[in-house]
């Protein structure tokens, strides 16, 4: 299995960027597909962005694409959220996930088998 340490997140106005990081350790960090998923108050937990095990592919939600970029370094067992352009309706807990199917896409968090503890990002107006 892995373990999954989120990082990065904080306090910043609108227009904005945060750069989240999830820290990997256990198995082989590029045995997995990597993914950021967020929750807001009172809404369920959202697909953000996927990275595949080699980074060759990526996939955005349509509320941050644009804006976010997905990337990994597998030297460094690390995958990084860099999120520009930030917006209040960003504001959530976001969480790094990783699932072991290698290609494709996921966007269902049922899909993941390991979560990181999440880190809260709060943009104000």
């Amino acid at each position: 299995q892995v373990q999954l340490v989120d990082s990065g997140g904080g306090s910043v106005q609108a227009g904005g960027s945060l750069t989240l990081s999830c820290a990997a350790s256990g198995r082989t960090f590029s045995s997995y597909s990597m993914a950021w998923f967020r929750l807001a108050p009172a809404q369920k937990r959202e697909f953000v962005a996927r990275i595949t095990w080699s980074g060759s592919s990526t996939y955005y939600a349509d509320s941050v694409k644009g804006r976010f970029t997905i990337s990994r370094d597998n030297a460094k067992n690390t995958v990084y959220l860099q999120m520009n352009s930030l917006k209040p309706e960003d504001t959530a807990v976001y969480y790094c996930a990783a699932d072991t199917m290698k290609y494709g896409s996921r966007y269902s968090e049922s899909q993941y088998e390991y979560w990181g503890q999440g880190t809260q990002v709060t943009v104000s107006s």
